[in-house]
């Protein structure tokens, strides 16, 4: 890597941690305002299919698509409550993480150092966010889902609650590792003169 020689050994273990600490920052930022997952196309979650088969005038209302359309955005809504929760388990990572081939991050991809913490926290973020999300579920700030998902019996809040944990935490890596593409694209963006110094480089 050009220019990176002339850095003390310990700069690109650094520039690492900079470089995730700062696309976590971001990412998660942008992710916890409000309408986070909603407004962003690439992170938005889809409607898991959790209420099953219902008769009647139940089944029409959580068929249609007023319903569906209002429930998605509670769902999304209580992600935005999991990221915040997540927030502090990532940022307490890339201090800690051990970083044996800091320059392998270097030359990597757009998102080598994303995939790495991700596979470095093995799942961590998703028992963190499933009792957030839980009570979100059960807790709901949309009054017609809160009431009806009240109302209805055979709904496994648990099991909603992990896979929508599932799907956040994919939204999560996702978007953290889009900030760390742009990042290494375009370093000077950041005014950080240590990614600059070493992904301005490359």
């Amino acid at each position: 890597i050009s220019g990176c020689a002339s850095l003390p050994p310990f700069s690109l273990t650094e520039a690492i941690r900079r470089l995730l600490s700062v696309s976590s920052h971001n990412a998660i930022n942008r992710l916890m305002a409000p309408g986070g997952f909603w407004d962003n196309q690439l992170a938005q979650l889809a409607l898991p299919d959790l209420l099953g088969s219902r008769g009647g005038v139940v089944q029409s209302i959580l068929s249609s698509d007023l319903f569906r359309t209002r429930l998605r955005r509670e769902m999304n809504y209580i992600a935005e409550r999991g990221a915040r929760r997540a927030a502090p388990d990532i940022a307490d990572a890339v201090r800690l993480v051990g970083i044996d081939n800091a320059a392998a991050l270097v030359r990597g991809g757009p998102n080598a150092a994303t995939t790495f913490l991700r596979s470095a926290m093995n799942g961590r973020l998703i028992d963190t966010m499933l009792p957030e999300l839980g009570e979100g579920l059960r807790l709901a700030r949309d009054p017609i889902v809160g009431q009806l998902l009240t109302a209805l019996t055979g709904v496994d809040i648990g099991g909603v609650a992990r896979l929508l944990a599932i799907e956040a935490d994919n939204a999560i890596w996702g978007e953290i590792g889009r900030e760390e593409a742009f990042i290494r694209s375009d370093p000077r963006s950041t005014r950080d003169p240590l990614l600059i110094g070493v992904f301005g480089s490359k």
